[in-house]
């Protein structure tokens, strides 16, 4: 934990809401005039997209799973030293992870280099001068038995939809977006459970406030489901792991969010429209006590 250099990270896989929280965050640095250092939780898997497709079929081989979730195709090691050597000095190393023909145009630019979608640039020191570390990605607020993560997280957001949701999301967007067959996606997701049982959901217990969207519609059967449901369509169940860690005043929050309400000593529930909204009225103060201690 830090003063002079608070590392802040968003938990939360692709699709439950992170780009929301993301936003909220760079309205906040914008306003605020604060310089972070943008981490992207991808650029820590171990395999590049091609690698990681035929390690997928070696461990397959020896009736082994592989997953983006877990540690064996990820490394936290990384993340660990990241955090912590940030959080001293404020320095460290990072790099990207290349989604796109267009994301890899831009860095081969900038670096003189000739990637490809689905690789990664090299290691590269971070940028001194910072304000902040800002991690995004699924791992944290991760722990094994030989890592610990969340250890050097000042800041420790978590977002998840209820696991139908999650689902649904991301049929729908494996099958949009990436052409794969229903069964695909299905194999996929039962792929990946023991890895999220044991090293994605632990972390939404260690997380300072949690983002939990939840649908008012039948998501029973999420493989069946024709649509997802809209933020209209949902509430999100905000729950403050400590609310006086951060003096969490929650007669401002009730009055300032219409329609939301307390449904237990340290939650609040607003309307899935107002996620947006409501993240940026509880996190930037927040930020902002972080940097006057930052400043002090």
């Amino acid at each position: 934990m830090s003063n002079k250099h608070p590392v802040v990270a968003v938990t939360g896989s692709s699709g439950a809401g992170t780009t929301t929280v993301k936003v909220a965050f760079e309205h906040i640095f914008v306003r605020n005039g604060i310089n972070p250092v943008i981490v992207e939780g991808d650029s820590f898997h171990r395999y590049d997209r091609a690698a990681m497709k035929e390690a997928i079929e070696e461990y397959a081989a020896k009736d082994q799973n592989l997953s983006h979730f877990g540690p064996d195709a990820n490394r936290f090691d990384k993340i660990e030293e990241l955090f912590k050597q940030y959080g001293e000095n404020g320095t460290g190393q990072k790099r990207y992870y290349l989604h796109s023909p267009e994301e890899a145009a831009e860095h081969n630019e900038r670096l003189g280099t000739d990637l490809g979608a689905g690789q990664f640039t090299p290691w590269e020191d971070i940028s001194e001068g910072s304000d902040l570390l800002f991690y995004e990605g699924l791992h944290g607020g991760v722990v094994t038995e030989t890592e610990n993560v969340a250890k050097y997280v000042d800041l420790l957001i978590g977002v998840v939809p209820l696991v139908n949701l999650e689902w649904i999301q991301k049929i729908f967007r494996d099958n949009a977006q990436r052409g794969y067959s229903a069964e695909a996606i299905v194999d996929t997701i039962l792929r990946r459970m023991p890895d999220y049982v044991h090293h994605i959901t632990p972390q939404f217990s260690r997380t300072d406030i949690n983002f939990q969207r939840v649908p008012t519609v039948d998501t029973s059967n999420p493989f069946i489901a024709r649509d997802i449901p809209t933020p209209d369509e949902s509430f999100v169940v905000i729950r403050f792991r400590d609310p006086a860690k951060f003096d969490v005043d929650f007669p401002y929050l009730l009055s300032m969010i219409d329609g939301s309400f307390m449904s237990r000593r340290n939650s609040i529930v607003v309307p899935g429209g107002k996620m947006g909204f409501a993240m940026e009225i509880i996190l930037a103060p927040i930020i902002d006590r972080m940097m006057a201690g930052r400043n002090g």
